[in-house]
């Protein structure tokens, strides 16, 4: 809701009578649980209540979000009651009980009881009166639901301390992509550019010292080089595409996506609408999700069809390109620790991106990726 948007008349004393009794319901649960469990913690089933009081707070606060939501149109999302990503039940606990979240949804309870208790009283008195209801009533209302964005909407900190280990650990995933990339690059031209290089130097010393006595054989030698160079030449042609394709940088993703389709053996139906186009970044690592996932197809999935399609996401939920891969293969494909498609996933989150994969057994498999345009 915008500041200073006040509220419909009847929307705000609907809100205002409503909340009375969600919140005394709410309170009166919370603060017995919370003083049964203390005055038993000395014998442990005071810990499971408190955990219990906890999790009831945070879905108290769920529902005050959702009362907030629909009569005054909060932006309140709805948040998890228990934490996630966490394994163990015990180390669940410890971080619920932790959690600044929980602790600001029971402080809104305690402090949300005697507001609605005023409020309650304003929208009935407002109801005879109409004239002060339409004056009284949305400016409360707008007050109370000021009150409920600031303890149950989103913990600002809290989010930028996440948002920052989630870059820290995606950046240190892409310096060790970076330094493997760096490893394969230098291999492949150990082992391929660099031995052409070599031989073609061999074979025109040897070529230099037959030219007066065998000029046929010095010939032949020329020839050869000749040829290796031009093996060499095609082999640093092919490594610069896989370190950034010319297609890609002269005319976009949609050409060099519809390159990437018409060499796969399955066929790939590829839709792209990414104007205006995106950063650098962001295509090169669109394109090499897409030839990943096209080269693992081809070679596992079994499957008879792919569809590509990459699109720009609405500004409205961020400035992000999507790429999503469907095929109707066998399924089974899964993100593996060492993978292919971690690896893919790893590229992904060096510009704070995010890969899923969805792939049950028996198909179809979808990868979706949605790489920000700003980071």
């Amino acid at each position: 809701m915008e500041s200073r948007t006040y509220p419909h008349p009847a929307r705000a004393i609907a809100y205002l009578i409503g909340a009375f009794p969600l919140s005394l319901f709410t309170f009166v649960v919370t603060v017995t649980l919370i003083s049964v469990g203390i005055s038993t913690v000395v014998i442990w089933v005071g810990v499971a209540i408190l955990v219990g009081a906890a999790l009831l707070a945070r879905a108290f606060g769920n529902v005050h979000r959702a009362w907030a939501r629909l009569l005054l149109g909060a932006d309140l999302p709805t948040r998890p009651v228990m934490v996630p990503g966490e394994d163990g039940v015990l180390r669940q606990w410890q971080t619920l009980m932790t959690d600044r979240r929980t602790w600001r949804d029971v402080t809104y309870l305690m402090m949300e009881f005697p507001l609605s208790i005023i409020g309650f009283a304003l929208g009935i008195v407002s109801i005879p009166l109409f004239p002060l209801a339409l004056f009284l009533a949305p400016r409360y209302a707008w007050l109370h639901s000021q009150l409920t964005i600031a303890m149950l909407g989103p913990d600002r900190t809290q989010d930028l301390t996440a948002r920052a280990n989630r870059l820290q650990a995606s950046r240190a995933r892409g310096v060790d992509a970076a330094e493997a990339e760096r490893r394969r690059i230098e291999r492949d031209l150990h082992d391929g550019a660099q031995q052409r290089l070599v031989a073609v130097a061999m074979g025109l010393g040897r070529a230099k010292g037959k030219l007066d006595a065998d000029p046929e054989m010095a010939k032949a030698l020329i020839d050869e080089a000749h040829a290796d160079a031009k093996l060499a030449v095609a082999e640093l042609r092919d490594l610069a595409r896989g370190i950034y394709p010319a297609v890609l940088g002269d005319r976009g993703l949609d050409a060099a996506l519809s390159s990437l389709a018409a060499k796969c053996p399955v066929p790939v139906e590829v839709t792209v609408n990414v104007e205006p186009r995106p950063p650098a970044a962001v295509e090169s690592t669109a394109y090499f999700i897409v030839g990943e996932s096209l080269t693992n197809i081809a070679k596992h999935s079994n499957a008879n069809a792919v569809t590509v399609r990459v699109w720009r996401a609405d500004r409205a939920t961020g400035d992000q390109v999507v790429v999503e891969i469907t095929d109707d293969g066998d399924g089974g494909a899964v993100l593996r620790p060492g993978g292919g498609l971690a690896g893919l996933a790893d590229r992904a989150a060096t510009i704070d991106g995010v890969m899923t994969v969805v792939s049950p057994i028996g198909g179809p498999t979808v990868i979706r990726a949605d790489l920000p345009c700003a980071w």
